[in-house]
């Protein structure tokens, strides 16, 4: 059973009515499998992207630490953890307080204030963070221009200034930089009980992108490598991004763009670490515009990976999925299967 606070928002610092607070769990009944981790919540000063990221030896991390919204803020919610900062956090965000006023609301209404460990960002890159004097060390944070790493549990203190120093210095975009923390964390010791699961949250810096709108939303609830398969993951998420560009390309008349769109779903994605699902659908995308020279070799790798997806080929005409006629079809099936 997790130490758990309900918070209840009214009024804070003038601006959502009074914050009240029930705690339902006296000191004593304190969890004691507490959510350790290390984390970094961060903004991209040239897009504006906001993001957080997260690694804990603990079940489905990425379900209570990680926050985000677009064009308000992250905020990602660990220790003893109490989920409520997050959703409340984004909500004073997104009445016009700042992070560090919004994280200090919080707090001063949290009781157990010196079991958490909280970071929060808003849009404008205004960043606080808060570790308890009760967190389990090695516990600590660092607060940067535009990003906050922290941790606790670890094996030593290097951690979070290891995390620091990965985000300054890596380039590429918002999500880059976050795995980069989130690596350097591991190979500077890590949370001392090991690994299991990890997330990745990026939004929009723009507000008015929709609330559920997401760049990446993903998690890792349980696996041997949860870093690796997080940076799989993101992999993945950029193909099928790809290749959703292509289709919007395609919508309004824009076949080069298309293409080169689908040609960067296909790149990111080497044989092994497809299903053959993206490569086959962009594959019957490309033949329906008339380019089949160019969709056989994608049809190739798909049907490399499952002869199904041959087997299903001569079904899409009748549904309107794909303009050929059986010659093509039989075409297709042949070069592709060489």
């Amino acid at each position: 059973m997790r130490l758990h606070v309900r918070l209840t928002v009214g009024s804070v610092l003038g601006v959502a009515g009074a914050l009240a607070v029930t705690t339902p769990l006296t000191a004593q009944q304190a969890s004691r499998r507490p959510v350790h981790t290390y984390s970094i919540v961060a903004v991209d000063s040239v897009t504006g992207e906001i993001g957080v990221a997260v690694q804990s030896h603990w079940f489905s991390v990425g379900s209570m630490v990680t926050w985000a919204e677009p064009g308000v803020g992250a905020v990602a919610t660990q220790s003893f953890v109490e989920p409520a900062y997050g959703p409340r956090g984004l909500y004073l965000m997104r009445t016009g307080v700042s992070a560090p006023a919004a994280l200090a609301a919080l707090l001063r209404a949290d009781p157990d204030s010196q079991v958490r460990q909280v970071a929060m960002i808003d849009a404008t890159g205004r960043v606080a963070a808060h570790t308890g004097s009760r967190d389990i060390p090695a516990a600590g944070q660092h607060v940067g221009r535009w990003y906050s790493a922290q941790a606790n549990l670890m094996r030593n203190d290097r951690v979070w200034p290891a995390m620091a120093r990965a985000f300054e210095s890596t380039t590429g975009d918002l999500a880059d930089r976050l795995l980069a923390a989130l690596d350097a964390a591991e190979a500077a010791g890590g949370d001392i009980r090991g690994k299991q699961s990890a997330a990745l949250v990026v939004v929009s810096g723009d507000r008015a992108a929709p609330a559920w709108q997401k760049t990446f939303d993903l998690r890792v609830e349980d696996h041997p490598d949860p870093l690796g398969e997080l940076r799989r993951l993101v992999t993945m998420a950029r193909a099928y991004r790809a290749a959703t560009d292509g289709d919007n390309y395609v919508a309004v008349g824009q076949i080069d763009s298309a293409l080169a769109s689908y040609r960067r779903a296909s790149e990111f994605l080497p044989d092994s670490a497809t299903n053959g699902e993206l490569i086959y659908w962009v594959a019957v995308t490309v033949a329906d515009l008339g380019r089949v020279d160019d969709a056989i070799p994608l049809f190739r790798r798909a049907f490399r990976q499952d002869r199904s997806w041959a087997e299903l080929l001569p079904r899409l005409p009748g549904a309107g999925l794909l303009r050929a006629d059986s010659a093509t079809i039989r075409r297709i099936t042949r070069e592709a299967s060489r």
